[in-house]
């Protein structure tokens, strides 16, 4: 058992979106204009503070194919400045950090630095098959890292059965949440579907949810069609259904996200009225 207690859900937000920074400095794909993109990140977030959100995740969607380990200081450079043009744009967003595809070490460098409020880690334990290969869990060295820097405040956002990966050996799913958290420190659990913009599946979601003493967010395929079915969650972090065509990689639409606000909100307070909370193991 970790002596940390995870974050209590009255502490955490529940309404974050995903900002899609594109190709940074080092990356194929990089276009060559990193004020750009920094300026498209402070509109992005603009947009998100202007449409109701509370939360905001920056993350380097752009740099595909993604690197399993660390990524290049430069990247860690990019992030900095873009995540600072965030705060600067919206400044009552909790700021949140996800360097991709698992360099946590690198998100809590940025956090430190741009007083960010959370971290993204994909694979936090085990060991996952990914398109970029193996990629392991590192929370021994990303626990003691938090201490060394001074960033405890800093929490840990640690996906179960995370999308666009398999596991290197079966293993019950509330297991490795109750392990994410009680021997992991993760401050919360995040759910997704099998791949980016692909919904949870419901029976995962209630597992999670009665494995755990812990926020439950849902990270993946969040729809405004779908949130009545996502009331057992914390939460959710919504990125794609944002975008005017649905898919990732494109600026927000403040039209679409002050109309997801308004839905998730509304019924939210819906099912506080009308629905028990979920049975918590």
């Amino acid at each position: 058992m970790t002596s940390r207690a995870p974050a209590s859900p009255s502490s955490l937000p529940a309404l974050y979106g995903v900002i899609h920074l594109r190709a940074l400095p080092g990356s194929p794909n990089y276009a060559g204009d990193l004020s750009a993109i920094a300026s498209a990140c402070a509109r992005d977030a603009n947009a998100l503070a202007d449409a109701g959100f509370e939360a905001v995740i920056v993350e380097n969607y752009g740099d595909v194919p993604f690197t399993p380990g660390k990524v290049s200081p430069v990247t860690v450079a990019a992030m900095t400045r873009c995540c600072l043009a965030a705060r600067v744009a919206a400044p009552t967003l909790a700021l949140g950090i996800n360097v991709l595809r698992n360099d946590a070490e690198a998100a809590l460098a940025v956090a430190v630095a741009t007083g960010a409020a959370f971290i993204r880690i994909n694979v936090h334990i085990g060991a996952r098959l990914t398109d970029q290969g193996i990629i392991e869990g590192k929370a021994h060295e990303t626990l003691r890292l938090r201490k060394a820097f001074g960033a405890e405040h800093v929490k840990l956002f640690c996906d179960v059965d995370v999308k666009h990966s398999a596991p290197m050996a079966a293993r019950p799913l509330a297991e490795e949440a109750h392990d994410l958290v009680h021997r992991a420190g993760a401050d919360a659990v995040l759910v997704t579907g099998s791949g980016t913009g692909r919904g949870v599946n419901l029976r995962d979601l209630d597992e999670v949810v009665r494995a755990v003493h812990a926020p439950v967010i849902v990270a993946s395929g969040a729809t405004e069609s779908a949130l009545p079915s996502l009331r057992r969650s914390h939460g959710v972090i919504v990125g794609s259904a944002l975008r005017v065509d649905g898919r990732a990689g494109g600026a927000i639409d403040v039209g679409i996200a002050k109309r997801f606000a308004e839905a998730f909100f509304a019924d939210k307070k819906l099912g506080n009225e009308s629905v028990p909370p979920p049975p918590v193991a």
